[in-house]
């Protein structure tokens, strides 16, 4: 980019200010927002739920679940399961049943500031981050490179400015803190210091999640008042495909449970490789092994928010190694979106997970397919949705502004249109015919310009010579100019006191020089 090409201070401004508005979830008058209602998207039939749902109860009655952990094992017996003679956890229908009755319906993601409060009932369709990458894609030199601590708090501080990311989930590791402690409380002070959306975080180990809350604590005000408003949620594993516990992942789930954090509890099943090849047979064995967390969580408190996170993943079965972009992916996860809302519990599932190297037109048609079926099938928490790039094993700055806008189109797919009087449009019809014979300077015309439509912001809708007197930008070129606005645009989330009783308390490896806004790591792009 050239001098003359960069913003003028008062186009920085009114950069800010746009961003400010477009950040607003509560406005009411935005063409898109967290939350439309989605469900009209329905790849199975209502008998093929009920067929698929009726056999994913007979897995876990007849098959059951390897290796539950003890804790499970005794819960489960007094509620009415049994362990086979292969010592597997076999959960009767009626069982689960009864668990999926007492299970959380109805709950609010906490965002630490409640602007930021998301409403997962019902349809109502969020897009997010997911993804433990270990790579970034580096736009200044078109390479791969490992992921660090300071990616992941550039990630959490871009997304906090993306109005269509609603909220934000680690989606690197930092490669460059080994020792699970400190990666865990790192990734969680990023999460704290750069963004006041509802988060997602991993914890390694059981021991870990204590000083987690703890920090928490000292960020929500005090001591127990995270569980109060618990703005952060466990992302867990605790099924190994096929049907198989994960001993260490369960005393984690188990540990967050107890300390109050909401769960995000994914199957990650892959048709071909760890589910059966049929999409339909994938379908039923990931929907039996999220039944299988539901339980988990469930039998150690019953009620605990938790969301039904079916997230069955795709093989590419000429290599068998998984794709996120497939044609197959889509439609399965849109189906896992609509057989959780047979239960009536909260569900994510993951989109948008390109198999691209790059921020390029594949990636875009892959993100596209797979973000707007799942929106329209009604998943009220669609993961993995920005950024993320090369089958989940990188993700980009770069993606991560255009998804933003690609996301904003995926919710107007889902808000569909609104069919009245008044958009019918009757009267104005008639005044146009028998007037100036056209609608541009109508009164209705200019008052849903900003809540019927929504604009580009980096994609390019100038004529080509226009274009080209603008020195032709691609959509990378676009997205890179808004993200070096984004990037030197951004508060502090923890108060001074907050943050050095935190720093006092725990291994903060980042420095306040690492998180200044117009840090020199971002100038090369300007």
């Amino acid at each position: 980019m050239t001098p003359s090409d960069r913003p003028s201070r008062r186009g920085r401004a009114r950069e800010t200010k746009r961003i400010e508005r477009a950040n607003r979830p509560d406005r009411a008058d935005m063409p898109v927002r967290p939350g439309f209602s989605g469900g009209a998207y329905r790849p199975l039939t209502d008998d093929e739920v009920t067929r698929v749902c009726d056999a994913a109860f007979d897995v876990l009655a007849n098959l059951g679940v390897a290796d539950p952990v003890p804790r499970l094992v005794d819960a489960a017996l007094n509620a009415g399961a049994e362990l086979n003679d292969a010592g597997r956890l076999c959960l009767p229908r009626p069982v689960m049943e009864a668990l999926i009755d007492g299970a959380a319906k109805n709950f609010t993601l906490y965002g630490r500031n409640p602007r930021h409060d998301l409403d997962i009932t019902g349809n109502r369709v969020h897009f997010g981050t997911g993804g433990a990458a270990i790579s970034v894609f580096d736009h200044r030199s078109d390479t791969y490179r490992p992921s660090t601590l300071i990616d992941l708090y550039d990630f959490t501080r871009l997304a906090d400015q993306l109005a269509n990311v609603h909220w934000f989930t680690r989606c690197v590791i930092a490669t460059d803190l080994p020792d699970p402690y400190d990666l865990d409380i790192n990734t969680a002070y990023c999460l704290l210091a750069a963004t006041e959306k509802h988060t997602g975080t991993a914890i390694t180990v059981p021991e870990n999640v204590r000083p987690v809350v703890e920090m928490f604590d000292i960020a929500a005000g005090g001591q127990g008042e995270f569980a109060r408003r618990p703005f952060c949620k466990l992302h867990s594993s605790p099924i190994v495909p096929p049907l198989r516990y994960g001993a260490d992942a369960c005393e984690t789930l188990i540990s967050a449970v107890e300390h109050g954090m909401p769960i995000n509890a994914i199957t990650a099943g892959q048709a071909g490789a760890t589910s059966p090849a049929p999409l339909a047979g994938t379908l039923v064995i990931t929907v039996a092994e999220t039944l299988a967390s539901l339980a988990l969580v469930n039998l150690t408190r019953p009620g605990h928010p938790m969301i039904f996170s079916n997230w069955p993943f795709v093989s590419d079965l000429r290599t068998g190694s998984m794709v996120g972009g497939s044609a197959e992916t889509a439609v399965l996860n849109a189906a896992a979106a609509q057989v959780a809302k047979r239960f009536g519990i909260p569900c994510g599932v993951a989109a948008g997970m390109a198999d691209s190297k790059l921020p390029d037109a594949q990636a875009g048609y892959e993100k596209g397919i797979t973000t707007v079926l799942a929106g329209t099938a009604g998943a009220n928490l669609v993961y993995e949705s920005s950024g993320m790039l090369a089958s989940l094993l990188g993700a980009s700055f770069e993606q991560f502004v255009i998804d933003d806008e690609l996301l904003g189109y995926a919710l107007r797919a889902v808000r569909g249109l609104e069919v009245t009087d008044e958009t019918l449009a009757l009267d104005v019809i008639e005044s146009v015919v028998y007037g100036e014979g056209h609608f541009l300077g109508t009164a209705q015309t200019l008052s849903m310009m900003e809540t019927e439509y929504l604009y580009p912001s980096i994609g390019d809708r100038s004529t080509p010579g226009e274009w080209e007197q603008k020195g032709a930008p691609d959509i990378r070129a676009m997205a890179q100019r808004r993200l070096h606005e984004l990037m030197q645009n951004h508060p502090m989330y923890l108060t001074a006191e907050q943050d050095s009783e935190i720093r006092a308390r725990f291994p903060i490896v980042l420095q306040p020089s690492d998180m200044t806004p117009d840090s020199p790591r971002w100038a090369e792009i300007a």
